[in-house]
Protein backbone atom coordinates (compact mmCIF):
# COMPACT_ATOMS: atom_id res chain seq x y z
CA UNK A 1 0.00 0.00 0.00
CA UNK A 2 1.14 3.56 -0.75
CA UNK A 3 1.07 6.70 1.39
CA UNK A 4 1.58 10.28 0.19
CA UNK A 5 2.47 13.07 2.66
CA UNK A 6 2.18 16.56 1.13
CA UNK A 7 3.09 18.82 4.08
CA UNK A 8 5.62 18.78 6.90
CA UNK A 9 5.56 15.86 9.33
CA UNK A 10 7.88 14.71 12.09
CA UNK A 11 10.68 12.64 10.55
CA UNK A 12 10.40 9.84 13.10
CA UNK A 13 6.71 9.40 12.28
CA UNK A 14 7.49 9.34 8.56
CA UNK A 15 10.17 6.72 9.17
CA UNK A 16 7.68 4.57 11.09
CA UNK A 17 5.33 4.61 8.09
CA UNK A 18 8.15 3.79 5.70
CA UNK A 19 8.83 0.56 7.55
CA UNK A 20 5.44 -0.85 6.63
CA UNK A 21 4.29 1.05 3.57
CA UNK A 22 5.62 2.59 0.38
CA UNK A 23 5.69 6.18 1.63
CA UNK A 24 6.50 9.36 -0.29
CA UNK A 25 7.18 12.39 1.90
CA UNK A 26 7.52 15.82 0.29
CA UNK A 27 6.76 18.73 2.59
CA UNK A 28 6.54 21.16 -0.34
CA UNK A 29 4.42 19.05 -2.68
CA UNK A 30 1.34 21.07 -1.69
CA UNK A 31 2.88 24.01 -3.59
CA UNK A 32 3.19 22.00 -6.83
CA UNK A 33 -0.42 21.09 -7.45
CA UNK A 34 -0.08 19.42 -10.86
CA UNK A 35 2.70 17.20 -9.54
CA UNK A 36 0.68 16.43 -6.44
CA UNK A 37 -2.37 15.43 -8.47
CA UNK A 38 -0.23 13.14 -10.62
CA UNK A 39 1.28 11.54 -7.51
CA UNK A 40 -2.17 10.67 -6.15
CA UNK A 41 -3.09 8.21 -8.90
CA UNK A 42 -2.15 5.06 -6.97
CA UNK A 43 -2.04 6.09 -3.29
CA UNK A 44 -4.08 4.43 -0.58
CA UNK A 45 -3.52 7.10 2.07
CA UNK A 46 -3.00 10.87 1.98
CA UNK A 47 -1.58 12.79 4.94
CA UNK A 48 -2.02 16.59 4.98
CA UNK A 49 -1.97 19.66 7.21
CA UNK A 50 -4.22 22.66 6.54
CA UNK A 51 -2.97 23.86 3.15
CA UNK A 52 -3.74 20.79 1.04
CA UNK A 53 -7.30 21.12 -0.20
CA UNK A 54 -8.83 17.65 -0.24
CA UNK A 55 -11.62 18.48 -2.67
CA UNK A 56 -13.41 16.59 -5.48
CA UNK A 57 -10.49 17.29 -7.86
CA UNK A 58 -8.05 15.65 -5.45
CA UNK A 59 -10.39 12.74 -4.80
CA UNK A 60 -10.86 12.20 -8.53
CA UNK A 61 -7.10 12.06 -8.96
CA UNK A 62 -6.85 9.39 -6.25
CA UNK A 63 -9.14 6.50 -7.26
CA UNK A 64 -7.55 4.08 -4.75
CA UNK A 65 -7.66 6.49 -1.79
CA UNK A 66 -8.96 4.90 1.40
CA UNK A 67 -7.99 7.33 4.17
CA UNK A 68 -6.94 10.93 4.77
CA UNK A 69 -4.87 11.72 7.85
CA UNK A 70 -5.07 15.32 9.03
CA UNK A 71 -2.03 16.64 10.94
CA UNK A 72 -4.22 18.88 13.09
CA UNK A 73 -7.86 19.14 14.06
CA UNK A 74 -9.52 21.63 11.70
CA UNK A 75 -11.25 19.96 8.76
CA UNK A 76 -12.36 22.94 6.67
CA UNK A 77 -9.73 22.07 4.01
CA UNK A 78 -11.27 18.61 3.61
CA UNK A 79 -14.53 18.10 1.74
CA UNK A 80 -16.14 15.74 4.24
CA UNK A 81 -19.31 14.99 2.21
CA UNK A 82 -17.21 14.16 -0.86
CA UNK A 83 -14.98 11.89 1.23
CA UNK A 84 -18.02 10.18 2.73
CA UNK A 85 -19.50 9.66 -0.73
CA UNK A 86 -16.26 7.97 -1.78
CA UNK A 87 -16.08 5.97 1.48
CA UNK A 88 -12.77 7.67 2.34
CA UNK A 89 -12.02 7.70 6.07
CA UNK A 90 -10.88 11.05 7.56
CA UNK A 91 -8.70 10.91 10.67
CA UNK A 92 -7.87 14.15 12.56
CA UNK A 93 -5.26 14.42 15.33
CA UNK A 94 -7.84 15.24 17.98
CA UNK A 95 -6.27 16.51 21.20
CA UNK A 96 -2.64 16.20 20.16
CA UNK A 97 -2.00 19.94 19.80
CA UNK A 98 -4.36 21.18 22.53
CA UNK A 99 -1.64 22.17 24.99
CA UNK A 100 0.24 24.18 22.37
CA UNK A 101 -2.90 26.15 21.51
CA UNK A 102 -3.88 26.70 25.15
CA UNK A 103 -0.41 28.03 26.00
CA UNK A 104 -0.48 30.30 22.93
CA UNK A 105 -3.78 31.81 24.07
CA UNK A 106 -2.56 32.60 27.58
CA UNK A 107 0.86 33.82 26.47
CA UNK A 108 -0.60 36.27 23.96
CA UNK A 109 -3.26 37.37 26.45
CA UNK A 110 -0.57 38.22 28.99
CA UNK A 111 1.50 40.07 26.40
CA UNK A 112 -1.44 42.18 25.25
CA UNK A 113 -2.71 42.89 28.76
CA UNK A 114 0.74 43.93 30.03
CA UNK A 115 1.63 45.89 26.87
CA UNK A 116 5.33 46.11 27.63
CA UNK A 117 7.04 43.59 25.40
CA UNK A 118 7.74 45.76 22.37
CA UNK A 119 9.94 48.27 24.20
CA UNK A 120 13.36 46.64 23.74
CA UNK A 121 14.53 49.10 21.09
CA UNK A 122 13.45 52.10 23.18
CA UNK A 123 15.13 50.77 26.32
CA UNK A 124 18.32 49.94 24.40
CA UNK A 125 18.32 53.47 22.99
CA UNK A 126 18.26 54.90 26.51
CA UNK A 127 14.82 56.51 26.36
CA UNK A 128 13.62 54.53 29.42
CA UNK A 129 9.82 54.60 28.85
CA UNK A 130 9.05 53.42 32.38
CA UNK A 131 6.20 55.81 32.99
CA UNK A 132 4.46 55.08 29.72
CA UNK A 133 4.67 51.33 30.33
CA UNK A 134 3.61 51.31 33.97
CA UNK A 135 -0.10 50.82 33.38
CA UNK A 136 -0.05 47.26 32.11
CA UNK A 137 -2.66 44.89 33.46
CA UNK A 138 -2.35 41.59 35.32
CA UNK A 139 -4.08 38.45 34.08
CA UNK A 140 -5.09 37.29 37.57
CA UNK A 141 -8.71 38.14 38.33
CA UNK A 142 -9.59 38.89 34.71
CA UNK A 143 -12.54 37.18 33.04
CA UNK A 144 -11.66 34.81 30.20
CA UNK A 145 -14.49 34.07 27.80
CA UNK A 146 -14.06 30.89 25.76
CA UNK A 147 -16.18 30.57 22.63
CA UNK A 148 -16.46 26.85 21.90
CA UNK A 149 -15.97 24.56 24.89
CA UNK A 150 -14.43 21.45 23.36
CA UNK A 151 -11.15 19.83 24.29
CA UNK A 152 -8.91 22.82 23.55
CA UNK A 153 -11.32 25.24 25.19
CA UNK A 154 -11.48 23.11 28.33
CA UNK A 155 -7.70 22.80 28.59
CA UNK A 156 -7.37 26.57 28.10
CA UNK A 157 -9.90 27.07 30.89
CA UNK A 158 -7.93 24.76 33.20
CA UNK A 159 -4.67 26.65 32.65
CA UNK A 160 -6.41 30.02 32.94
CA UNK A 161 -7.98 29.12 36.27
CA UNK A 162 -4.52 28.15 37.48
CA UNK A 163 -3.47 31.72 36.77
CA UNK A 164 -6.35 33.08 38.82
CA UNK A 165 -8.69 33.94 35.96
CA UNK A 166 -12.44 33.68 36.16
CA UNK A 167 -13.61 31.59 33.19
CA UNK A 168 -16.93 31.63 31.34
CA UNK A 169 -17.75 29.87 28.08
CA UNK A 170 -20.40 29.62 25.40
CA UNK A 171 -21.17 26.55 23.34
CA UNK A 172 -24.57 25.95 21.74
CA UNK A 173 -23.85 22.21 21.65
CA UNK A 174 -23.63 21.96 25.47
CA UNK A 175 -26.79 22.34 27.55
CA UNK A 176 -26.81 24.92 30.31
CA UNK A 177 -27.49 22.16 32.86
CA UNK A 178 -24.75 19.84 31.61
CA UNK A 179 -22.44 18.53 34.34
CA UNK A 180 -19.33 19.83 32.55
CA UNK A 181 -19.96 23.34 33.84
CA UNK A 182 -19.81 22.31 37.49
CA UNK A 183 -16.99 19.85 36.86
CA UNK A 184 -14.76 22.52 35.29
CA UNK A 185 -15.83 25.48 37.41
CA UNK A 186 -16.67 27.41 34.24
CA UNK A 187 -19.74 29.60 33.92
CA UNK A 188 -22.17 28.93 31.07
CA UNK A 189 -23.04 32.01 29.01
CA UNK A 190 -24.62 32.92 25.69
CA UNK A 191 -22.18 34.38 23.17
CA UNK A 192 -23.55 37.87 23.68
CA UNK A 193 -23.33 37.61 27.48
CA UNK A 194 -19.78 36.34 27.20
CA UNK A 195 -18.67 39.21 24.96
CA UNK A 196 -20.09 41.81 27.34
CA UNK A 197 -18.55 40.24 30.44
CA UNK A 198 -15.08 39.12 29.34
CA UNK A 199 -11.73 40.88 29.58
CA UNK A 200 -10.19 38.31 27.22
CA UNK A 201 -12.16 36.41 24.56
CA UNK A 202 -10.63 33.30 23.00
CA UNK A 203 -12.22 31.58 20.00
CA UNK A 204 -12.25 27.78 19.66
CA UNK A 205 -14.92 27.12 17.04
CA UNK A 206 -14.81 25.60 13.55
CA UNK A 207 -15.47 27.58 10.39
CA UNK A 208 -18.93 26.77 9.07
CA UNK A 209 -21.63 28.70 7.26
CA UNK A 210 -23.09 29.52 10.67
CA UNK A 211 -19.83 30.70 12.25
CA UNK A 212 -18.41 32.72 9.34
CA UNK A 213 -17.95 36.34 10.49
CA UNK A 214 -19.75 35.46 13.72
CA UNK A 215 -17.44 37.95 15.46
CA UNK A 216 -18.93 40.82 13.50
CA UNK A 217 -18.81 44.58 13.96
CA UNK A 218 -21.99 44.39 16.03
CA UNK A 219 -20.55 41.74 18.32
CA UNK A 220 -17.20 43.48 18.62
CA UNK A 221 -19.15 46.53 19.80
CA UNK A 222 -20.47 44.47 22.71
CA UNK A 223 -16.97 43.95 24.09
CA UNK A 224 -15.31 46.14 26.69
CA UNK A 225 -13.21 48.89 25.09
CA UNK A 226 -10.07 47.47 26.74
CA UNK A 227 -10.87 43.79 26.07
CA UNK A 228 -8.58 41.41 24.20
CA UNK A 229 -9.68 39.11 21.34
CA UNK A 230 -7.67 36.00 20.43
CA UNK A 231 -8.43 33.79 17.43
CA UNK A 232 -6.42 30.59 17.20
CA UNK A 233 -9.33 28.62 15.73
CA UNK A 234 -10.12 29.34 12.10
CA UNK A 235 -9.86 32.36 9.83
CA UNK A 236 -13.20 33.63 8.60
CA UNK A 237 -14.76 33.42 12.06
CA UNK A 238 -13.73 37.04 12.69
CA UNK A 239 -14.70 39.91 10.39
CA UNK A 240 -11.14 41.16 9.84
CA UNK A 241 -12.12 44.57 8.48
CA UNK A 242 -14.42 45.19 11.44
CA UNK A 243 -11.68 44.12 13.85
CA UNK A 244 -9.17 46.47 12.21
CA UNK A 245 -11.62 49.34 12.46
CA UNK A 246 -12.28 48.65 16.15
CA UNK A 247 -8.56 48.55 16.96
CA UNK A 248 -7.77 51.72 15.03
CA UNK A 249 -10.69 53.53 16.67
CA UNK A 250 -9.51 52.50 20.14
CA UNK A 251 -12.68 50.52 20.79
CA UNK A 252 -10.79 47.33 21.64
CA UNK A 253 -7.77 46.83 23.85
CA UNK A 254 -5.94 44.46 21.55
CA UNK A 255 -6.11 41.28 19.50
CA UNK A 256 -4.06 38.30 18.43
CA UNK A 257 -4.80 36.44 15.20
CA UNK A 258 -3.12 33.19 14.27
CA UNK A 259 -5.57 32.34 11.48
CA UNK A 260 -6.96 34.39 8.61
CA UNK A 261 -9.73 34.30 6.04
CA UNK A 262 -7.08 33.96 3.30
CA UNK A 263 -3.74 32.36 4.10
CA UNK A 264 -1.04 33.51 3.70
CA UNK A 265 -2.32 36.95 4.70
CA UNK A 266 -1.90 39.29 1.74
CA UNK A 267 0.25 42.40 2.04
CA UNK A 268 -1.78 45.56 2.47
CA UNK A 269 -4.69 43.82 4.18
CA UNK A 270 -7.08 45.65 6.48
CA UNK A 271 -5.00 44.35 9.39
CA UNK A 272 -1.86 46.24 8.39
CA UNK A 273 -0.67 48.91 10.84
CA UNK A 274 -3.29 48.15 13.50
CA UNK A 275 -2.28 49.05 17.06
CA UNK A 276 -2.04 46.39 19.77
CA UNK A 277 -2.33 43.56 17.25
CA UNK A 278 -0.26 40.36 17.23
CA UNK A 279 -0.25 38.39 13.97
CA UNK A 280 1.23 34.89 13.73
CA UNK A 281 1.25 32.52 10.72
CA UNK A 282 -1.11 29.72 11.82
CA UNK A 283 1.32 28.25 14.34
CA UNK A 284 -0.63 28.31 17.62
CA UNK A 285 -0.90 24.54 17.59
CA UNK A 286 2.59 23.89 16.23
CA UNK A 287 5.47 23.37 18.63
CA UNK A 288 8.32 20.87 18.62
CA UNK A 289 6.40 18.77 21.13
CA UNK A 290 2.97 19.02 19.50
CA UNK A 291 4.39 18.22 16.06
CA UNK A 292 5.81 15.01 17.50
CA UNK A 293 2.48 14.12 19.15
CA UNK A 294 0.35 15.01 16.12
CA UNK A 295 2.62 13.19 13.66
CA UNK A 296 2.90 10.09 15.84
CA UNK A 297 -0.86 9.91 16.36
CA UNK A 298 -1.66 10.22 12.66
CA UNK A 299 1.07 7.77 11.64
CA UNK A 300 -0.26 5.18 14.08
CA UNK A 301 -3.92 5.66 13.15
CA UNK A 302 -3.37 5.72 9.40
CA UNK A 303 -1.16 2.62 9.60
CA UNK A 304 -3.77 0.81 11.69
CA UNK A 305 -6.53 1.74 9.26
CA UNK A 306 -4.56 0.54 6.23
CA UNK A 307 -3.67 -2.68 8.01
CA UNK A 308 -7.37 -3.31 8.60
CA UNK A 309 -8.00 -2.97 4.86
CA UNK A 310 -5.54 -5.65 3.81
Amino acid sequence: MKILITEFMDEAAVASLQTGFETRYDATLVDRRDEMLAALKDVDALIVRNRTQVNPEVLAAAPKLKVVGRLGVGLDNIDLPACKARNVEVIPATGANALAVAEYVLATAMMLLRGTYTSSAAVAAGTWPRGALSNGREIGGKVLGIVGFGGIGRLTAQLARGLGMVVVASDPMIAADATVWQETGVGCRTLEQLLVESDVVSLHIPLTQETRNSISAARLALMKPDAILINSARGGVVDEAALAQALKAGKLGGAALDVFDAEPLKAGSALADCPNLILTPHIAGVTAESNTRVSSMIAERVAAFLASQR
